[in-house]
């Protein structure tokens, strides 16, 4: 496949090394002349602009933390006056204020650009139709893959979610080639698309799907291409940074290649916030080298992953992410026993007859023990007709395996065909009585 930008995509990793150190400077003496919070964040860390010489002194900068952003919210991180901010995005701001992202006309150009990189890596070109279902508005998914699309030359269908039926026939009628939206979306329109008797891979021309916004198993990645005739590729972006962009998988699919002219990534042990070596697990941290209106220092993601650094097949010499292998904090404890939520899936879906539609329900009824429940869908053909026995067999094969998986016994419910409310953004797979 082709590569977008082939001088910054395929820098000598000693001379895109030099480039990060100059821009880390930048940024630092920057931050600290225009944003009060980082000026004495350095202050107390004892580090400034000319401290920093090379890579090495990356780890004397202190961490942001999501707080920090809150604690200053909305503007309060910004570098740049008012009058230079040409667009807001925001977070979902689900467990508390948004955690809102600023830009300037040189940040909307430099999303474009590592949006280009972004769509290139999965093969869409100037030729493609890219059919849009990500949400458009403050969540920076929708406006971040139309701005690459567009940048590359493709024809841009800007759906954003819902109405599936309609975006189904759309997709049908437009031609579509590349599909971009949430991996969990992408099955409720597989789903819908049976249900209307459109054989998705034989009626379709959608040949690759971008997906991101939330964690998705190899499991689900085949699900997705068996279902809709499709090469799938993983992004990873996030609000703080830039949104979409920040990185994705080549045609090797063998990790999601950073955008490491801008970004900045380094892997932390969560516990003592030592940076660790490339190959070893730990919270992945990003510096965003290169934004005007709100740069971040040494950001901890709270995403669990490891990087890679050899040369890429593909040609890029950008180090590689893995797979978001879960969350320092979203680890749930249910009587005593760490569990993680991806953990649950990845399970789930190495089980024959069941779907990839499940939900985690955790509560502490008055004066009880935590009790754990795990709602998934059983295939549509144990119902049709019901056949109580399998159901019986299968809701036991879940049990059993979970709890072996977990070292926790889970109670297993067994739903009908579209039993579990479907999403159009981000699938809420967690729900924790405990906090309501």
């Amino acid at each position: 496949m082709p590569i977008w930008n082939p001088e910054c995509e395929t820098l000598p990793r000693e001379e895109l090394e030099k480039l990060q150190a100059q821009r880390l400077r930048e940024v630092v003496a920057r931050t600290a002349a225009t944003v009060p919070f980082y000026k004495k964040k350095f202050a107390e860390a004892k580090v400034y602009a000319d401290d920093i010489r090379s890579l090495d002194d990356l780890k004397r900068l202190p961490f942001t933390e999501k707080s920090d952003l809150r604690d200053n919210y909305p503007f309060g991180m910004f570098t740049v006056p008012p009058e230079q901010i040409v667009r807001i995005h925001a977070s979902s701001g689900t467990t508390g204020k948004p955690t809102v992202g600023g830009y300037t006309r040189a940040d909307i150009d430099i999303w474009a650009e590592v949006m280009a990189r972004t769509v290139t890596s999965a093969g869409v070109t100037s030729k493609d139709v890219v059919h849009n279902a990500y949400g458009y508005g403050l969540f920076t998914g929708g406006l971040g893959f139309h701005l690459g699309a567009e940048k590359v030359g493709a024809l841009v269908i800007p759906m954003s979610g819902g109405l599936t039926r309609r975006q189904v026939m759309l997709m049908e009628d437009f031609g579509a080639t590349a599909l971009t939206c949430t991996p969990s979306y992408s099955l409720v329109m597989a789903e819908e698309a049976a249900e209307m008797g459109v054989d998705f891979k034989k009626r379709m021309k959608v040949r690759v799907g971008i997906f991101g916004a939330e964690p998705w198993t190899e499991r689900m990645r085949a699900e997705i291409e068996a279902k809709l005739g499709l090469e799938a590729f993983d992004i990873y972006g996030l609000t703080e940074l830039i949104g979409p962009g920040v990185s994705v998988e080549c045609e090797q699919h063998n990790g999601m290649h950073i955008q490491e002219d801008h970004f900045l990534a380094e892997i932390i042990d969560p516990a003592t916030g030592e940076k660790l070596p490339y190959g070893e697990e730990g919270e992945l941290v990003f510096t965003a080298l290169t934004k005007e209106a709100m740069p971040v220092i040494r950001y901890r993601t709270r995403d669990r992953t490891r990087l890679h650094a050899e040369k890429c097949p593909c040609g890029r010499t950008t180090a590689r992410m893995e797979k978001i292998m879960g969350r320092t904090d979203d680890m749930l404890i249910v009587r005593g026993v760490n569990v993680f939520p991806q953990l649950i899936e990845k399970t789930l879906l190495s089980i024959e007859d069941i779907e990839p539609h499940y939900q985690i329900v955790i509560d502490r009824p008055k004066d009880q023990l935590d009790t754990l429940e795990v709602w998934v869908e059983a295939s549509p053909r144990l119902f049709q007709p019901i056949d109580t026995r399998k159901l019986d067999e299968l809701q036991n094969r879940v049990k059993t395996e979970l709890a072996q998986t977990l070292g926790v016994s889970a109670d297993i419910k067994l739903m009908g065909p579209k039993s579990i409310q479907r999403s159009e953004g981000k699938a809420r797979r967690v729900v924790d009585k405990r906090d309501m």
